[in-house]
């Protein structure tokens, strides 16, 4: 059986640690149960029939799992697998020489597939439902096509905009399936099994203290444990236990809630210079000196998910539990409250 990922990007060092903490086979896939199942019926079905799986569309948050779930399906399937992104495809011919290449049932995965632009959206629905490129061989009204058979292959789509996407583009996907955030135990488990890849003895509680504060996604949980690795080996004798662990995290900015040092600059910056808001998006990220699309698609979630932060038609909001984690006097008639004392990633 073949499988082979071909990628463009020149791995860093960085890059290729996470590459070598990711699960082999979707059996040692951890947390998602419900798309794992679904997921391996289907591969075992293509498999009988000895056709192309159904495309696929991975969303959710980031750091989930939806390219490493992408290369297991690969791995599974025994196909190879290129892996590309939106917005890395500029022109129709920059994807002419990917599905050419591509072979019989292998998988093409588009990281970032809501960032597609028109032209390439368009030019890939007959590839995708005809198995096909229609290709121009001149301009003007009188331009002539060519139409280019491809290799049945499988599409694999990630986003974490699934609304960005196109009614035309998500209805071409047979399979559609939402990644969810991880619990705690999962991501303890994650955890202990990427220390003993990294060569660090990692007890449970110190896998639990860093999972507390991985906001219920893996990639978080497993950069978190690289920095603590590197403060156990030069500070606790190569060992990470819930002190070492809570120590580590203390000099990273990481408190117990999982907040870092922008979330609390998001926060402090609202409460202290427009007084817990209302204040538009706009507004809060210029004061911060942040780009508005990364305010609301890297830390809002994690913020309103954990009832620090609302948005309401005047604008944002800091909640009762914003003024009282960072100890500031909650305002005298302040009504908004967060939605629960809980975290949203306990399990």
């Amino acid at each position: 059986m073949r499988s082979e990922i071909t990628t463009p990007e020149v791995l860093s060092d960085e890059t290729a640690v996470e590459l070598s903490l990711r699960p082999q086979r979707l059996a040692e896939f951890v947390g998602q149960p419900k798309v794992k199942e679904s997921l391996q019926i289907g591969i075992d079905a293509a498999l009988k029939r000895r056709e192309a799986l159904d495309h696929t569309l991975f969303h959710g948050p980031p750091g989930l799992g939806k390219t490493t779930l992408a290369m297991l399906m690969a791995r599974e399937l025994g196909v190879n697998i290129k892996i590309t992104s939106g917005p890395a495809l500029e022109k129709p011919y920059d994807l002419v020489g990917i599905l050419t290449n591509l072979r019989e049932r292998d998988i093409l995965f588009i990281d970032e597939i809501h960032r597609l632009r028109p032209i390439i959206e368009e030019f890939l629905y007959p590839a995708m439902e005809d198995f096909r490129v229609d290709i121009r061989l001149s301009d003007g009204p009188k331009a002539q096509m060519m139409s280019m058979p491809v290799e049945r292959f499988t599409l694999v789509g990630a986003t974490t905009r699934f609304g960005l996407l196109t009614p035309p583009m998500r209805a071409r996907f047979g399979i559609i399936q939402r990644l969810n955030f991880y619990s705690h135990d999962e991501l303890r488990f994650i955890i202990q099994r990427s220390a003993e890849i990294l060569g660090v003895q990692c007890d449970a509680e110190g896998a639990l203290e860093i999972a507390r504060r991985s906001r219920g996604t893996p990639r978080v949980a497993n950069r978190l444990l690289r920095r603590v690795r590197d403060y156990a080996q030069v500070r606790a004798g190569n060992v990470i236990t819930r002190e070492v662990a809570s120590e580590a995290l203390r000099l990273l900015d990481v408190d117990e809630y999982g907040l870092d040092e922008m979330d609390a600059r998001v926060l402090k910056t609202l409460i202290e210079h427009f007084d817990g808001g209302p204040v538009g998006l706009n507004t809060l990220a210029v004061a911060i000196s942040e780009d508005a699309s990364t305010m609301e698609e890297v830390y809002e979630p994690f913020l309103i998910q954990n009832g620090f932060l609302m948005r309401t038609p005047r604008g944002r909001v800091a909640t009762r539990r914003a003024y009282e984690h960072f100890r500031y006097t909650v305002p005298a008639g302040r009504l908004v409250d967060e939605p629960a004392q809980s975290s949203l990633f306990e399990g």
